[in-house]
């Protein structure tokens, strides 16, 4: 990781992202919701106008992080649909904040409607950079999530705390690619997630450029959306006092969940009844 500065561990921890294709689901924290009155959409998103798109918001796009894959939302993904919802799991490729960002506006092209923009962990800076701007994007919702502002980058909000557990676990390779430790995957992140499945999640991992962290963000989604924000209290890789703080900076909703990382898979219900509680919050305002 050619990092500029020295690589403390509490900046590593951000890239911890939930995952794995065995992503297990809490009951959700609310009875189910009816789900929202689907409204034919006739524009498709890339002859979107610059004005904003009005309607009921069914679709809901799930950017990850670092260290899994699209699949860290099964749970979610599930919850969501069984609600009515249209999902979306992004494939970030982790090589840098431009890749990851194209790799969720070329998804996000393909919403046809008013969509909800979920990040988690690092996804969090990936949203804050791709829904500014973004004609189709009602609302964002972060989860563990990093929330820069414009000309700031992770690192320079990690660094806002002191080291956390999990950051020991970080491993750089020759390429500059940064892998977590197995061994410490279920104690300092995963701890409310069953042994069996970090496991899995750990071995199934993919690494991200360590310069990542170090790329700033040019545009800022939640100084112009409506924005949710779950703060994992029991988070053993990012702060939850961070997690306060960026929350409290957007002035987003804020809805704590005792949690650790991982929260998209051991509490996918409750995460999916926040997206649900915004999206109908959402259509109500359109």
């Amino acid at each position: 990781m050619p990092l500029k500065r020295p690589l403390c561990a509490a900046v590593l921890c951000l890239c911890f992202a939930g995952s794995g294709a065995f992503a297990q689901s809490s009951a959700p924290t609310a009875a189910p919701q009816t789900p929202p009155s689907a409204a034919p959409a006739t524009t498709p998103a890339r002859e979107a106008a610059a004005a904003p798109m009005t309607g009921p918001v069914r679709n809901v796009v799930l950017v990850h992080g670092a260290f899994v894959d699209g699949s860290s939302w099964n749970g979610v993904v599930a919850k969501l649909q069984q609600k009515g919802y249209r999902v979306s799991s992004v494939q970030n490729p982790l090589t840098s904040l431009a890749d990851d960002a194209a790799a969720t506006r070329r998804v996000l092209a393909r919403q046809e409607g008013p969509t909800i923009l979920v990040g988690h962990s690092w996804g969090g800076v990936v949203i804050t950079e791709v829904g500014a701007n973004a004609p189709n994007v009602a609302g964002l919702v972060y989860v563990a999530a990093i929330a820069p502002d414009r000309n700031e980058s992770a690192m320079d909000l990690m660094k806002r705390a002191a080291p956390m557990p999990a950051g020991a676990g970080i491993v750089k390779d020759s390429s500059g690619f940064l892998w977590l430790d197995r061994s410490k995957y279920h104690a300092d992140f995963a701890a409310d997630v069953s042994e069996n499945v970090t496991r899995v999640l750990s071995a199934a991992q993919v690494p991200i450029a360590a310069a990542a962290f170090d790329e700033t963000v040019s545009q800022v989604a939640w100084k112009e959306k409506p924005s949710w924000y779950v703060l994992t209290t029991k988070d053993r890789a990012v702060s939850p006092d961070v997690e306060r703080f960026m929350a409290e900076r957007m002035g987003a909703t804020i809805v704590p969940i005792a949690s650790s990382h991982l929260a998209p898979v051991s509490h996918a219900g409750a995460i999916a009844d926040v997206i649900d509680r915004a999206a109908r919050e959402l259509s109500r305002q359109q």
